[in-house]
């Protein structure tokens, strides 16, 4: 085993193709500049430390990271690596975390534009998040207990599942394909626009022009808040529990909503099914 305490490295490629590692306290910065310290290494175990410099875990395997600190300076931070723990860490940089596969995240704060493209695996819980296009591209996500914050988020994920989030976050959903989203928030405009298979349960949504050109859209006892001009040209099947705005020519299925402020229907193809429970203006 290789430990390294209290040291600090500042020079390309400091530890290279390292296996068995074990860092604690180590600071990662100094007038040096060096780029990808940790490079190709394989059992890494990192507890306490401080990274300011670029691309320090790229074509990593099995890499554990525990309360330390990636800072603005730390881009592209994680890469091509696989089996990952990460646990009350501070990700920073831009582009954190990218093509890696199997992915845990526990209690970390993320602030990281392009965070999570093309990841194969991901169960991240009690995590904050600021970025934008957050996990584009990516597949198997497992979130629980996620605050977001951002744009274009989760466009064009596949096979994942969101419970207690809450998500701040316009044109997210985009293009996603065989999403359930439970007991969640989702706030912003255009949401889930050209997804297929994607159901919402116990959900509260809010923001304008939500679920228009989905394939096989369900919604089951969801809120939907300032809503205006939902569904259009969707294939879907919800259950609404608060009154619509409105909503626009859904091509098929079946919306129950208990007020309704307009219904909009000007296109042949327009054939889905709206049950008023209660009529009254909500506009």
């Amino acid at each position: 085993m290789n430990t390294f305490i209290n040291r600090t490295f500042d020079e390309e490629r400091a530890l290279y193709g390292m296996q068995d590692m074990v860092m604690e306290a180590c600071r990662f910065d100094g007038p040096a500049d060096g780029e990808s310290a940790c490079k190709e290494c394989r059992g890494i175990t990192v507890e306490g430390c401080y990274f300011n410099l670029r691309y320090p875990f790229w074509h990593d395997v099995d890499l554990k990271i525990r309360d330390s600190e990636m800072t603005v300076a730390c881009r592209a931070a994680l890469w091509y690596s696989r089996d990952i723990e990460i646990t009350d860490t501070r990700l920073h940089g831009i582009k954190a975390l990218r093509e890696c596969g199997n992915v845990r995240m526990r209690g970390c704060d993320i602030i990281s534009p392009e965070f999570g493209w093309s990841v194969q695996g991901m169960d991240m819980e009690d995590c904050t998040v600021e970025s934008e296009y957050f996990m584009m591209r990516s597949t198997h996500l497992n979130m629980r207990n996620i605050r977001m914050q951002g744009k274009y988020s989760f466009q064009y994920i596949t096979n994942s599942v969101f419970e207690n989030c809450i998500f701040d976050t316009k044109d997210a959903f985009w293009h996603a394909k065989d999403i359930t989203i439970r007991n969640c928030v989702v706030k912003g405009e255009y949401l889930a626009w050209y997804s297929e298979n994607i159901t919402f349960e116990n959900c509260k949504i809010i923001g304008t022009q939500p679920l228009c050109y989905c394939k096989n859209l369900h919604l089951l006892n969801c809120e939907m808040i300032d809503t205006d001009l939902s569904f259009e040209r969707s294939e879907v099947e919800a259950v609404i529990t608060t009154p619509v705005v409105s909503i626009k020519n859904p091509l098929s299925g079946h919306i129950s909503v208990p007020a309704l402020g307009e219904l909009i229907l000007d296109i042949a193809d327009a054939k889905g099914k709206i049950t008023v429970r209660k009529q009254c203006c909500c506009a």
